[in-house]
């Protein structure tokens, strides 16, 4: 029997520095979109908070 191909990984095991100069830059987007729907609705809770505080404040 045949072994299966290898499997691709994202990290480099000693490669050729050709393959290391391929390779993508890390995205700052990609490292925080995954806290936006927990961080988004808080952040607008507290902006509301805020508001209402100042207008009840000022009135």
């Amino acid at each position: 029997m045949s072994e299966p191909a290898p499997r691709h990984s994202h990290e480099s095991h000693g490669h050729s520095p050709a393959a290391a100069e391929t390779h993508e830059p890390h995205d700052a987007v990609e490292g925080v979109i995954h806290a936006v729907p927990i961080v988004l609705p808080i952040v607008g809770g507290v902006l509301m908070f805020l508001l209402a505080w100042i207008a009840i404040y000022l009135a």
